[in-house]
């Protein structure tokens, strides 16, 4: 019996532990749990399948206290982003297999840190980019790396997210947490296309626009006590048709929302070739799209997450392939992936897919093409220079 701990039981993490739970056929623990919510917070949460376990927990309010008390073979970090950094040190330093969220860090410091922190990791480390280990992603590389398209020279990526005002009407909208959208969204593109293309990205130009989630409205204020509330697009009310009077959803045109709407960012690799990204937040319903396309002189290859889809065109031969698939799962089965990779490099030692380097070269994209759209500049995208 393997024995893990939690830091920072939230609704991400929890359903980690689900799935823990689930594919180690209960051949792992949940021993214990760092949260600064007491024990008695968790009587209900979600899923409903792992209550049990948490009840069996032992529960700290320091995680400090916690990896020195506990014999783990292994901790999830699923707090807010900007302390991801500083408890990842703390659980690297202790040796002990983790299991990261991302971003792996949301500022420069941080990231220095947690660089220097890699030398002594082991590759011990899983980061949580379950686009990079889905189906569709490993196939795309498959596909890719047996030169059916020639060598890639073009990428073009986008993200239309349909679910965008959730980064404007919770904390989501705080950019000092999150590290802002490149951090929260586009690292997971960044490092399935650095998974696939194989070669390192050396600079990078972006551009952002905040359109649509801005406004005059007053700092703090709640759905339910706007004036707007029964009108307003983006109230749970007229998307849902849900009311509840306690909620603390926050009004996504305030003075205080954060936040770009859209971005773009143009990444040149060591090749010569570019990368082109966007990503949108005010996309709904039918105009949601996740996915690339990838072009070589012999052929194109474009895949939707959403559609679960690959299309592949031939430039020299009339010949045109469509693979779909049938995966079901969080992040599109990638999770699953994700948890038996934890598991894995906990009860057999095997090495992960995402590994912590790989949350370092997209963390430090994405803070460069931050440090690009507030500069109008390109920025050297430089992991051993630091």
């Amino acid at each position: 019996m393997y024995h893990y701990g939690v830091i920072g039981l939230g609704t991400r993490i929890a359903h980690i532990v689900n799935l823990t739970q689930k594919q180690s056929l209960n051949n792992f623990k949940l021993a214990a749990v760092a949260d600064l919510k007491p024990k008695e917070a968790f009587g209900h949460i979600w899923p409903e399948s792992i209550q049990d376990a948490v009840n069996e927990a032992v529960f700290y309010t320091d995680a400090q206290e916690m990896l020195e008390k506990e014999h783990l073979d292994g901790v999830f970090i699923g707090t807010r982003c900007s302390t991801h950094a500083r408890l990842a040190r703390l659980v690297m330093d202790k040796g002990i297999p983790l299991f990261l969220e991302k971003p792996v860090c949301t500022n420069m410091e941080d990231w220095i840190m947690l660089r220097r922190g890699y030398e002594q990791s082991n590759g011990r480390t899983v980061v949580s980019f379950p686009l990079r280990v889905s189906g569709i992603v490993r196939r795309v590389k498959e596909i890719v790396d047996s030169g059916k398209l020639g060598r890639i020279e073009h990428v073009q990526a986008l993200n239309y997210v349909p679910y965008g005002g959730t980064y404007f009407n919770n904390w989501y909208r705080n950019e000092e947490e999150t590290g802002g959208l490149f951090l929260q969204k586009a690292t997971h593109d960044f490092d399935y296309i650095n998974y696939i293309l194989g070669t390192s990205p050396v600079s990078v130009a972006a551009m952002g626009s905040k359109q649509i989630f801005k406004g005059n409205e007053p700092a703090g204020l709640k759905c339910v006590d706007c004036q707007k509330y029964l009108e307003c697009p983006e109230s749970p009310l007229v998307r849902k048709g849900e009311h509840d009077p306690n909620s603390n959803r926050m009004c996504c045109f305030a003075t205080d929302t954060g936040n770009h709407d859209s971005a773009s960012a143009l990444v040149r690799y060591e090749t010569g070739m570019h990368v082109g990204y966007t990503q949108n937040f005010f996309a709904r319903k039918k105009a949601q799209k996740r996915g690339a396309i990838f072009s070589g002189y012999e052929g194109t290859l474009e895949f939707d997450f959403y559609k679960s889809e690959i299309r592949i065109f031939q430039h020299l031969m009339d010949v045109e392939e469509t693979i779909r698939f049938e995966e079901g799962g969080g992040h599109f089965g990638g999770d699953e992936s994700l948890v038996n990779e934890f598991i894995n490099l906990i009860s057999k030692g095997e090495p992960p897919t995402a590994t912590l380097r790989d949350g370092l070269v997209s963390a430090l994209m994405c803070l460069q093409a931050r440090e690009s759209e507030q500069r109008g500049t390109f920025c050297k995208i430089e992991f051993d220079a630091y």
